[in-house]
């Protein structure tokens, strides 16, 4: 790797913990009572974007300051939806899969996340999703996703199959137009809103909302 191309790299870098610092930093002033309200709108556009999937969807247990609420992946489940969540590897790779069957069958996994304690069904059980809802911190307008940085998504979501919704979850201020990327980073398809709902992302035939 040349001199320049170090210094980009680490520009880069620098430019998505900035970024992360003043999303998380923004997501811990909100109001309870606007989280709370956000979280019953996204988990009501979520089930409604489900709708006709035919088949199971991906999603997570939101932890700490991220939109959302577990209520969300339960309103699927009660939908009728197959559910299943993330399971993080002992080795940092590809998530593992495993069906959600109701908050009593879900435990802390090693890095402190709700995991569902069923039978592992390994990292391709994602190409079996019609749908994959996917964590993130921001998301700009080209598809560009920010994540917290550890890459278990990068290594996960292609292995979804091709054609598949790939949603944020987001406030709706956390898109943006653009935002700092790197190779490796893998895109996403659109984003799921508490105010505007599913919006597409890139170059989507709607545009950029439904």
């Amino acid at each position: 790797m040349t001199a320049r191309a170090n210094r980009t790299e680490r520009a880069v870098r620098a430019a998505k913990a900035q970024w992360r610092a003043r999303l998380t930093a923004a997501r811990l002033a909100l109001p309870v009572e606007v989280r709370a309200a956000r979280a019953a709108a996204l988990a009501e556009a979520a089930v409604a974007l489900a709708a006709g999937t035919g088949g199971p969807v991906c999603a997570y247990l939101p932890v700490g300051s991220e939109p959302g609420s577990p209520e969300l992946v339960a309103a699927l489940h009660a939908a009728g939806h197959e559910v299943l969540l993330p399971v993080v590897p002992a080795v940092r790779g590809p998530l593992d899969w495993a069906r959600y069957d109701g908050t009593a069958a879900v435990g802390l996994g090693p890095l402190g996340l709700r995991e569902p304690t069923g039978p592992r069904r390994g990292p391709t059980a994602i190409a079996a999703a019609r749908l994959v809802l996917v964590p993130a911190l921001a998301a700009d307008r080209g598809g560009r996703r920010l994540g917290r940085g550890g890459g278990y998504y990068d290594r996960t979501l292609p292995l979804a199959n091709p054609g598949v919704p790939l949603v944020v979850v987001l406030n709706d201020e956390e898109l943006v137009d653009e935002l700092p990327d790197e190779p490796h980073d893998r895109r996403v398809t659109a984003a799921l809103l508490a105010d505007a709902g599913h919006t597409r992302l890139g170059n989507g035939p709607l545009g950029n909302r439904e």
